[in-house]
């Protein structure tokens, strides 16, 4: 099981700075989803910015929201982007 999230931080190019349980900051794209069904309403600045950390994950205003193990696998150590 990978770790969850405990503190999440909404950035402006759409994307969420994570820090999970094991003390891992990560940044996660939600870009990729924002032309998805229930996700188009995160397109909007503001419903983006509501995102708050819940049960191990993220949830929005609206409802959307991801597994904790996508937000773990499919982001990046803030480290790697640095170096990048």
């Amino acid at each position: 099981m990978n770790p969850r999230v405990i503190k999440v931080h909404p950035n402006k190019d759409f994307t969420i700075t994570l820090t999970f349980a094991n003390g891992e900051i990560r940044r996660f794209d939600v870009k990729p989803y924002l032309d998805k069904g229930i996700f188009r309403e995160l397109q909007n600045p503001g419903m983006f910015n509501t995102v708050k950390p819940m049960l191990g994950s993220v949830q929005w205003q609206g409802g959307q929201d991801f597994c904790p193990d996508t937000l773990y696998m499919d982001s990046e150590p803030l480290e790697e982007l640095a170096q990048a």
